[in-house]
């Protein structure tokens, strides 16, 4: 319970309209469990203070293998693929960015992510573009008051919610998204 209310804690502080606030730990050993684990505390010790409440079940993404959570998301992108990309639309007739990975997040794993990009893009933790790993949610700044996400698949491949052809999978290497990537956030770890 403490790692959701983590989760929607950190979700709501970044995700996708433009807020580049960061967390002060922005350069994270993952390989050390020491540090990882005083993040955890710190992070349920914000959570006690924090009213922002998540009533799922806690994830813990050692747990999870890779090759199951790429097959889940790919099950759910299936379900959403092609679906047309309404500004703040979150159904099947028309979705944005943040409600598809804030869906994606709620349908798979459970976990409440908050409604916009700027939120989500404060949630979790931030990772360095060459530690993605499946499920991490990568963001893009397409304007000066605009943002994009996406949840990174595998091999260079995101899923993500495109303005101009909907619900699609990309690569991170394609010419337009790397010009524009900004950062990536962990939300399961």
């Amino acid at each position: 319970m403490y790692f959701k209310i983590f989760l929607t804690f950190i979700l709501s502080i970044i995700i996708f309209t433009g807020c580049s606030q960061k967390y002060e730990d922005q350069n994270i050993n993952y390989k050390n469990n020491n540090t990882q684990n005083t993040l955890k505390k710190r992070y349920l010790n914000m959570l006690k203070n924090n009213n922002y409440v998540l009533n799922k079940k806690y994830i813990d993404f050692n747990t999870v293998q890779q090759t199951n959570l790429n097959t889940t998301l790919i099950e759910f992108y299936k379900n959403w693929s092609g679906v047309k990309y309404v500004y703040g639309g979150n159904s099947k007739n028309g979705i944005d960015c943040s409600s598809f990975i804030q869906k994606a997040y709620e349908d798979n794993f459970d976990i409440a992510l908050p409604r916009t990009t700027d939120l989500q893009a404060n949630t979790g933790i931030e990772i360095n573009k060459s530690q993605l790993e499946i499920g991490d949610l990568v963001f893009f700044k397409t304007s000066s008051s605009s943002n994009h996400v996406g949840i990174y698949l595998e091999d260079g491949k995101f899923m993500h919610a495109s303005t101009t052809i909907g619900v699609t999978i990309s690569y991170l290497d394609n010419v337009y998204f790397d010009k524009y990537y900004w950062k990536a956030q962990r939300i399961i770890y």
